[in-house]
């Protein structure tokens, strides 16, 4: 049913340990480990870039918390116009709420598709999965890409005397799987214990450090919200003592994928954080440096030339143009005409009244 996750899961996981076992031999537990490992490595490289997309969607997210609570607010009655407004508000900032959860989402599969793929390296037990089948079955039955001979490889690896895929409570009759020509012994109980205890533990730390990692980078809003308060708890305490519960039921490989994980996280996340910090950094102080390039200096008049787009700068460029085909205005005062008869005496100008028609009335011309 899930052979489309399954498939590839395994293909990748055959690749790594192909490169691994031929450096360290096939049968080599810790070949198969880190193989796991790199598996993990394969996939969030993958996921970096919407990783990079899910933090800057949650900056966005806590940058817009305002605009959606008054949105709320003003369409509290009216649950459709509330949905219209806020997509309408998501368009146009570029906002998407998938990419927050796109990560969270493709690892998931692979998850279950790791987990179903190492138990059917041993498909001796009778639960949920399993088809029961023999030893002897089981270890000429090939598993997924995986030959016959790579499960006969995997059953005999040893990880510090612990088969990978064994978990602490795993039934006897299921670790006589791992009992074969090259390893007679059966798995010892308390192998897989020394194994797997301290898997357990650093993966609750690394889950808990990586929560809180998260929960410090909120903004004081976020943090004030109930929901986020209660989710922060589940972060930092529910889910760390929650691989410490469930991690005797869990293969040693899971394990090992739980701490690689969760290593990777932490890492990605300082080295992001740090980037996108910086990019944010850059453009607060260009938009400082802007600004102060445009004030003007401290006794001056501003310049409306620096504001382009204000009616000043438009009206400066406006009489700029005109200035060319303007014609030239003399600002000197006419000498007043000397008059010859007056023997020398100044005459003043007549002046320019304005002429009206009172006398071309007909009853002034009557009079006349």
């Amino acid at each position: 049913m899930l052979n489309f996750i399954y498939y590839p899961v395994s293909a990748i996981l055959w690749v790594w340990h192909k490169v691994f076992g031929f450096i360290l031999g096939p049968d080599n537990g810790i070949a198969w480990a880190l193989s796991v490992v790199f598996l993990v490595f394969t996939l969030r490289a993958v996921l970096y870039k919407p990783f990079v997309k899910q933090v800057r969607t949650t900056r966005q997210m806590q940058e817009l918390q305002p605009q959606i609570k008054a949105l709320q607010k003003k369409y509290s009655g009216d649950r459709q116009r509330q949905a219209v407004e806020m997509q309408k508000l998501q368009k146009e900032h570029g906002f998407n709420p998938i990419m927050g959860c796109l990560p969270v989402l493709a690892q998931a599969p692979v998850f279950i598709g790791l987990f179903h793929v190492l138990r059917s390296f041993n498909r001796t037990g009778t639960g949920m999965g399993q088809l029961g089948m023999s030893a002897e079955d089981n270890l000429n039955t090939p598993n997924y890409v995986f030959s016959a001979t790579d499960v006969q490889s995997f059953l005999d690896a040893r990880l510090f005397g612990a088969p990978i895929s064994a978990a602490i409570t795993t039934p006897v009759a299921q670790l006589q799987a791992y009992v074969t020509e090259n390893v007679p012994e059966l798995p010892s109980r308390l192998n897989i214990i020394l194994v797997a205890a301290p898997l357990m533990i650093i993966a609750s730390i690394a889950t808990h450090f990586n929560s809180r990692a998260s929960v410090a980078r909120q903004s004081e809003a976020a943090a004030a919200n109930p929901q986020s308060a209660i989710m922060n708890k589940l972060a930092l305490y529910v889910f760390p003592l929650g691989v410490l519960v469930g991690g005797p039921f869990l293969p040693i490989a899971i394990l090992l994928y739980w701490v690689s994980n969760n290593i990777w996280t932490y890492g990605q996340q300082h080295l992001v954080f740090r980037k996108i910090d910086a990019e944010e950094e850059a453009k607060k102080q260009e938009a400082i440096t802007r600004r102060n390039d445009n004030a003007p200096k401290p006794g001056a008049r501003p310049d409306p030339n620096k504001k382009k787009g204000s009616p000043a700068a438009l009206k400066t460029a406006e009489s700029a143009d005109d200035d060319g085909d303007a014609p030239e205005v003399s600002l000197e005062k006419p000498q007043p005409k000397s008059s010859g008869s007056s023997g020398g005496s100044t005459s003043k100008p007549k002046q320019n009244r304005p002429q009206n028609n009172r006398g071309n009335s007909p009853k002034r011309n009557k009079r006349r």
